[in-house]
């Protein structure tokens, strides 16, 4: 059975329910691990099922979290409301990069997402007087959840609405990948050349993923701007397009609910690591790459398929 499938993420579900009623005290990490998780998964549908590398993912991101914030500064505070906003935003962003993007080859699409993250990160380190430079925005706050659930200072209603969040992404993202526009995004990312034989529009495929890869991940921004009140330059920033591309491939790239452990298992890895050595961890987090690449090969999820079939084997 592939971890592809929606099934596999009930016991994800399970996963996580169970983590707020066994570590009460902890719900703030787990909203960011929903969030991240979001986000990674926005992220595969690029690298994983359309075969697409970028560097520069996290402008989506960080321009969701923007919105958000702006909106909610300027008396937009209903947070529902704002995901869609910043779905819209983010996506007419990504979709007015694709003619830069999704031409060329990987060298030339990491080269020029690279620049582009720079850009915009420039560009919002410059407009201080929108988006606050370096201080970031914190001068807004939220309103309830479709006019009910206020955030809290437990952090309950940020836990259950970040997860619902992720629920609805993982369910999108499953539907499309198993639709026949996710096929065939497959189809590109194994052979781009033979795919226009069959009838394929290969750059309409590619400019759709990424229009939608990219409102996606401006919604895990707003999320996170939402549910911690702030929107900072570190949001639009390389190091997270960088985590954001280990995540997915330490869970393994085009497996949805890999993707999801990828994202978790960076999260511990990287706390737990730094918290050994704040200066050295990104040694620790290399090694363990380099072994989801070598030893596990498919990361976590590839790890968990092959085990699958040995068992089956010797039954």
């Amino acid at each position: 059975m592939r971890l592809t499938r929606l099934g596999a993420g009930l016991p994800l579900l399970l996963a996580a329910l169970a983590g707020y009623f066994l570590f009460p005290d902890y719900l703030t990490l787990f909203t960011s691990l929903f969030i991240l998780a979001a986000f990674a998964l926005s992220y595969d549908l690029l690298q994983g099922h359309a075969g697409v590398v970028s560097l520069g993912h996290a402008v989506f991101f960080g321009t969701g979290a923007y919105t958000a914030a702006l909106l909610a500064a300027h008396g937009v505070q209903e947070p529902v409301t704002g995901l869609v906003v910043a779905l819209l935003v983010s996506g007419l962003l990504a979709l007015l990069l694709t003619r830069l993007v999704v031409v060329g080859n990987d060298l030339t699409r990491l080269l020029i997402t690279l620049g582009i993250g720079f850009l915009m990160l420039e560009a919002a380190n410059q407009a201080r007087w929108l988006t606050g430079g370096a201080d970031g925005m914190s001068d807004f706050t939220m309103g309830p959840v479709l006019g009910l659930f206020r955030f809290d200072f437990a952090g309950e209603t940020a836990f259950f609405y970040s997860l619902a969040v992720l629920v609805l992404v993982y369910a999108f993202l499953w539907r499309l990948t198993t639709s026949p526009f996710g096929l065939a995004l497959r189809g590109i990312r194994e052979n781009v050349r033979r795919m226009p034989a069959i009838g394929a529009p290969v750059s309409r495929h590619l400019a759709t993923a990424y229009t939608i890869s990219g409102g996606i991940a401006g919604v895990a921004g707003a999320v996170l701007a939402q549910t911690s009140n702030f929107a900072s330059l570190d949001m639009l920033g390389f190091e997270r397009s960088a985590e954001v591309m280990m995540m997915a491939t330490l869970g393994g790239t085009g497996s949805i609910p890999g993707v999801v452990l990828g994202a978790a298992g960076f999260s511990y890895l990287k706390d737990a690591l730094s918290a050994v050595s704040p200066k050295y961890w990104h040694l620790g987090i290399g090694l363990v790459l380099m072994a989801s690449v070598f030893v596990l090969r498919g990361g976590i999820a590839g790890g968990f398929t092959a085990l699958l079939r040995r068992l089956r084997g010797r039954a």
